[in-house]
């Protein structure tokens, strides 16, 4: 195993158990800045990791704009000392009073969400202007997922005409994410990126002509980060999220962003031997993501030749022809293939700095209320 990763004493690990890796942290960081072409131009998501501490490592680094996708990642942002902060999610019913709590308990904190309809709008003013609060509200606008947003046009500058007019909200740009482009080549992204993003360029010049402020356009995650850190204006936000821990997913399909390295491991260990050919670990799919499909939900390092047969919520089964090298007790590592949903289903994590348990991190916006 890479040197990096390894840990001198893992006695104190409970397993299955969560590995960040601190000084990947920080250099997955640094290589994010740069790449945007500073900190100005970020606004990473917080979705992957959940964690307060690896906001103010960002926070340190300059990066003081921020973007969750639940009230709780929203109030764990503003409690760690974000200044700034978007809600990438259309709130609705009872979430837009939420925001509304949001807004006066952390009145140093700039905050903002998402509409894409009429009636989310008009929502969300009244929540607002009930409770004597003002938010910015980005119209989140569709390029092609057909997940949530507008099209680019006429309905999308009526809508932005409405939060304009409507009280208790303001007009704060535009939000596009183009989660659907996931070409392997980085050139064929930017291709495929180019189109949609002129017709929002062309959006954003008709808002303008009508008087309308457009403060920020905020593009893409990680798959089309690069793309978008060539987009020049002072009004560009990059969202990259996965990024900063990455993982097995994004990290063999998307070779250009190989500079940013895996910074989280699950540790685990063989619990029984059920067959000469079969070694049982202790990590089930409650312990790491099950989006993608059974057999393909991680990757066991330094473990030889096999094949998962089995993996349910609390064991995975490995046929391996070499399985009499393991023995119950035996630690294994392995990468994630989804880090994001992988964090979710840990309450802590261990930190590892400079070879050894340094910190245990509360994973604290895995929950859906923390205190509003």
């Amino acid at each position: 195993m890479d040197p990096r990763y390894a840990i001198r004493d893992t006695g104190s690990i409970f397993s299955p158990a969560l590995i960040f890796y601190k000084d990947i942290i920080r250099h997955n960081i640094r290589r994010m800045v740069e790449r945007a072409g500073g900190p100005s131009r970020l606004r990473p998501h917080c979705k992957t990791h959940k964690t307060r501490e690896i906001v103010r490592l960002q926070l340190d680094a300059g990066v003081t704009k921020h973007k969750c996708a639940t009230i709780a990642e929203a109030e764990m942002l503003a409690d760690a000392g974000v200044t700034d902060v978007l809600v990438a999610y259309p709130l609705v019913g009872p979430n837009c009073g939420r925001l509304a709590r949001l807004v006066h308990k952390f009145p140093r904190t700039s905050f903002a969400a998402l509409a894409d309809h009429a009636v989310g709008i008009r929502q969300l003013s009244e929540a607002l202007a009930s409770a004597g609060q003002r938010a910015a509200i980005l119209l989140d606008i569709d390029v092609g997922q057909h997940r949530t947003g507008i099209a680019p046009g006429d309905a999308a500058v009526a809508l932005y005409e409405q939060i304009a007019r409507s009280p208790g909200l303001t007009p704060g740009g535009l939000h596009v994410y183009d989660g659907h482009n996931h070409q392997e080549s980085v050139a064929e992204r930017a291709a495929a990126a180019r189109p949609f993003l002129d017709q929002v360029m062309t959006l954003r010049d008709m808002l303008t002509k009508k008087g309308l402020p457009v403060p920020r356009l905020v593009l893409g995650g990680t798959p089309t980060f690069p793309v978008y850190a060539d987009v020049p204006g002072a009004n560009i936000e990059l969202s990259p999220g996965t990024c900063v821990l990455n993982d097995h997913g994004y990290g063999t399909k998307f070779r250009d962003l190989n500079d940013m390295q895996p910074a989280a491991l699950l540790l685990t260990r063989v619990i029984s031997r059920p067959t000469p050919t079969r070694v049982t670990f202790d990590l089930g799919y409650k312990a790491v993501a099950s989006d993608p499909p059974a057999g393909k939900r991680l990757v066991l390092w330094d473990v030889p030749a096999h094949e998962t047969v089995l993996q349910n919520e609390e064991h995975l089964v490995i046929e391996c022809a070499e399985a009499e090298r393991f023995q119950p007790g035996d630690v294994a590592f392995a990468l994630p293939t989804h880090i994001c949903p992988t964090s979710a289903l840990h309450k802590q994590v261990y930190v590892v700095e400079n070879g050894r348990v340094a910190e245990m991190w509360d994973v604290i916006a895995r929950d859906r209320m923390l205190t509003i």
